[in-house]
């Protein structure tokens, strides 16, 4: 980011006015889907797809959200005991979370992740967390440094209660 100009972070809904074909964030399988699959999700209501547009138009970075659940069983006791014995809880899913191998080390991860649980608190459904998907240690690393907390037996596999993520915007 230049200091001598201002720079504005917009985040939109993934429409076709958006240039996917050179989005870069170095794994392939994120890029693959952003590519290919994301814009049929969108239009077959599977996942809302949320884009970071740069002031040159170019797409900086992007994440999903989506519905799911999670088990009692894979969340900490200590929180179990607070909620309904009900199976499944339900949740917010941000299912992909990339930024262009450009943009990285901007600020634009932590920007995207704060839009989108945002977005999870001011939802008129109910979720009980927010859950996310690392697709590497790295991300792992970057969702625990940002409050995330395993679920039980699946590291990989990161929570953050909804009533936190409220907190947050208060």
């Amino acid at each position: 980011m230049d200091g001598d100009s201002e720079e504005i972070w917009r985040v939109e809904v993934l429409g076709p006015q958006h240039d996917r074909s050179r989005f870069d964030s170095g794994v392939e399988t994120l890029d693959r889907y952003f590519r290919t699959q994301a814009g049929q999700d969108v239009r077959k209501h599977i996942a809302a797809c949320f884009v970071l547009v740069l002031p040159d138009k170019a797409i900086g970075g992007y994440y999903t959200l989506s519905s799911t659940a999670v088990n009692l069983t894979e969340l900490p006791a200590e929180l179990v005991r607070k909620l309904p014995r009900y199976p499944l809880v339900p949740a917010t899913l941000v299912g992909r979370l990339a930024i262009d191998r450009r943009q990285q080390g901007n600020g634009y991860g932590r920007f995207l992740l704060a839009d989108a649980l945002y977005r999870a608190a001011r939802s008129e459904i109910a979720p009980f967390a927010v859950i996310v998907d690392a697709k590497d240690e790295n991300a792992r690393r970057f969702y625990e440094r940002e409050s995330f907390l395993p679920l039980q037996d699946q590291p990989m596999k990161l929570f953050r209660p909804m009533a936190d993520i409220e907190a947050l915007f208060k």
